[in-house]
């Protein structure tokens, strides 16, 4: 990774100071990261994600879904149901770097350069999860399919979400896991080694951190089929492990920590499936009956 003032991982045209320092030409984007950033606009970007996120868990608190994998839900209405339990869970985390965004293009428009609007870099990292949130559904399409096909697959469901769940704590431990919440737990380093200029430039780096993102969470958050996409307490934990491992120190302590119960709770499932209260698990009993 570049240092600060290494101007080859710079945006195209930046130079190593302000203009009248020494070295002239325009900001350097460490000096655009570092400058005060428009209040109001901050406040504005924070306080939208905010509403996003209050409005996402109002919307998760107060609907009532059916069982199952795709909990009866047209493709079109699990996205929407998807991209509310991803702003519910995900967005306080990605607040720093969504943030970090803004504050760069706030200082952009107030030395009167070309900036960008923060909703398309929110839009490039929507887009990958909404990408997700389809296979997820055609995946939960094809495990209704086969648990209607089949006595095995029905009467083990548990079982099988106990393996998920496992899986799930087996991969905090991957260097892959690593690599990526290294990426998204420093917006800083994000910024200064991923920089694109440009409106398309915003929309590629969004599609760039959701993807880091996901590597970050798709574990997580195939666990919750088994566990219930509408299990409020466990979307809440879900939240709450992914704030921590992004934002707070110690996130290697309490990657691993969650590995452990992960990987306890999905072998204990294996050993008493009773012990899996999702309602995956009973709708793949009524499918089959």
């Amino acid at each position: 990774m570049s240092t600060p003032t290494d101007t080859t991982r710079l945006p195209h045209g930046h130079g190593h100071g302000e203009p009248g320092e020494p070295g002239g030409g325009k900001p350097s984007l460490f000096a655009l990261v570092n400058a005060t950033p428009m209040s109001r606009a901050r406040a504005g970007i924070l306080l939208a994600l905010v509403a996003l996120t209050a409005g996402s868990w109002a919307y998760l608190l107060t609907r009532d879904h059916g069982p199952g994998p795709t909990m009866g839900l047209s493709a079109l209405l699990f996205l929407g149901v998807w991209v509310a339990m991803l702003a519910a869970t995900m967005f306080p985390a990605v607040a720093p770097m969504v943030l970090m965004f803004a504050r760069i293009n706030a200082t952009k428009r107030t030395k009167g350069m070309a900036y960008v609007p923060t909703s398309l870099f929110v839009s490039g990292y929507l887009v990958v999860w909404t990408g997700l949130g389809l296979l997820a559904y055609v995946a939960a399409l094809g495990a209704e399919d086969l648990a209607a096909r089949s006595d095995w697959v029905a009467g083990n469901a548990a079982r099988i979400g106990g393996v998920l769940i496992a899986g799930a704590g087996a991969y905090q431990f991957t260097k892959l896991k690593d690599r990526c919440l290294t990426e998204c737990r420093s917006p800083l380093a994000f910024v200064m080694e991923h920089w694109r200029d440009g409106r398309r430039g915003a929309l590629e780096m969004g599609v760039h951190h959701g993807w880091h993102c996901a590597g970050c969470c798709w574990a997580i958050m195939v666990a919750m089929f088994p566990l219930g996409m509408m299990n409020i307490a466990a979307l809440a934990g879900v939240t709450a492990f992914v704030y921590a491992e992004k934002v707070l120190p110690a996130a290697k302590v309490l990657r691993y920590g969650a590995g452990v119960a992960l990987l306890a709770y999905g072998l204990a499932v294996l050993v008493e499936p009773s012990l899996l209260p999702g309602s995956m698990v009973h709708h793949m009993d009524h499918v089959h009956g």
